[in-house]
């Protein structure tokens, strides 16, 4: 079928909850996609972090075909091997001691929700059930997810929203000091706002946060579905802040492109949760489990997935910067690793569709005017070059 018909009835079959551009993808390799027309692509969105080794790599597409050969879905009434081996390696490189999966990001962060009420009601009393977020924030668009999601724009239209929840400026201990009450049982951040424009904290503020919270008895949950995967340059975005939560969320990445999300937490934590207080019928099925191994796998390999994370992430940020140096368009540049930002003066999305028609997949954030980078990691400095110029021709002509 050619693109324009299957244009016309994408518009016509599915609900319009995208803004969707009028292409068609229809194959992937590594960094790059092609059309259904033909053309190619250079992917510097990476399914918004999800392609952290690019499309369809060897390794999660050998493994999905050996497992699809297998066993495909089996009930959680049962023990799953790949569930179970995924789950070791996630404890086995992490701070946590069991984890729970489910299918996405939005889920992970509404179990995660769920345990640290729990938790707070059998530890505290039934007065504990706030959840401190930050404004700017997004976890996801379940009824708990957006209204933990510190964005009027997510929310609107969805009223009344659930109750037990505040929001404070992101970065900023001594707003959250002050919000913290009798009712709050948790403070819930990404450590590097995605959504809200790439926003990366100081480097004290993730560990005084940690303190703050084991002054008050509160929970720390970490939303990494963004963060995690190698995409900071470190597995996990914690690492880089001396510091660990008690829970923590994960999703996009973990995959490789297959849809599963986790939820991990300290054994003390876990607990809480028995036998019909949460579960997901296709939460750890062995298919996305057997790609999740084999991204884990490739990542953790010898640390040359993360090594060249971190020297690309490098050389990225060089590039952007030598840009800020001549465009006074551009108000920040920032990041860790191959999740970064460009802020403009302006709306990003004239760049974005002016990159789209030249070739290259890029998408803008925060209020509009970020442009956000998530590249497969790995993405080589020839590839990173071809953005730069393309970026500073379109700057300098003020697309």
């Amino acid at each position: 079928m050619e693109p324009r018909k299957i244009i016309e009835e994408s518009e016509h079959y599915l609900m319009h909850t995208y803004n969707r551009f009028p292409v068609v993808l229809r194959k992937g390799r590594g960094m790059k996609v092609w059309g259904a027309d033909g053309k190619e692509y250079l992917d510097f969105l990476g399914g918004i972090a999800v392609n952290v080794l690019g499309h369809c790599h060897p390794k999660v597409v050998v493994a999905i075909q050996k497992q699809a050969q297998r066993l495909i879905h089996v009930s959680n009434f049962y023990h799953i091997e790949p569930q179970i081996k995924l789950a070791k390696l996630l404890v086995t490189n992490s701070f946590a001691d069991k984890v729970f999966f489910c299918n996405s990001g939005a889920e992970a962060n509404e179990a995660a929700i769920k345990l640290a009420r729990k938790y707070a009601k059998e530890h505290y009393g039934h007065d504990r059930y706030e959840i401190i977020t930050a404004l700017k924030s997004f976890h996801g668009r379940t009824l708990a997810a957006l209204t933990a999601t510190g964005q009027d724009k997510i929310q609107k239209g969805f009223e009344p929203l659930m109750p037990g929840f505040k929001h404070v400026p992101f970065n900023d201990i001594h707003s959250l000091r002050e919000a913290i009450s009798a009712k709050t049982c948790a403070v819930m951040l990404e450590p590097i706002q995605g959504e809200g424009g790439v926003n990366v904290p100081s480097d004290g503020y993730l560990g005084e946060v940690r303190e703050l919270c084991n002054r008050h008895g509160l929970l720390l949950i970490l939303d990494e579905v963004q963060t995690g995967m190698g995409r900071t340059g470190k597995f996990f975005a914690y690492e880089h802040y001396n510091m660990a939560p008690d829970i923590m969320t994960l999703a996009k990445g973990l995959g490789g492109g297959v849809p599963i999300g986790a939820l991990l937490a300290t054994d003390k934590i876990a607990a809480v949760f028995k036998p019909g207080t949460h579960a997901s019928t296709f939460g750890g099925n062995p298919l996305a489990c057997a790609a999740a191994i084999a991204t884990v796998e490739a990542i953790l390999e010898d640390g040359f997935v993360l090594d060249h994370c971190n020297r690309m992430g490098e050389y990225f940020r060089g590039r952007m910067m030598q840009l800020k140096e001549t465009c006074d368009q551009i108000i920040d540049v920032r990041g860790k690793g191959l999740f970064i930002g460009m802020e403009l003066t302006r709306d990003g999305m004239p760049i974005v569709k002016a990159c789209l028609d030249r070739g290259i997949l890029i998408n803008c954030t925060g209020g509009g005017n970020v442009l956000r980078f998530t590249p497969p990691l790995i993405v080589e400095k020839k590839e990173v070059d071809v953005l730069a110029e393309l970026l500073d021709e379109l700057l300098s002509r003020s697309i």
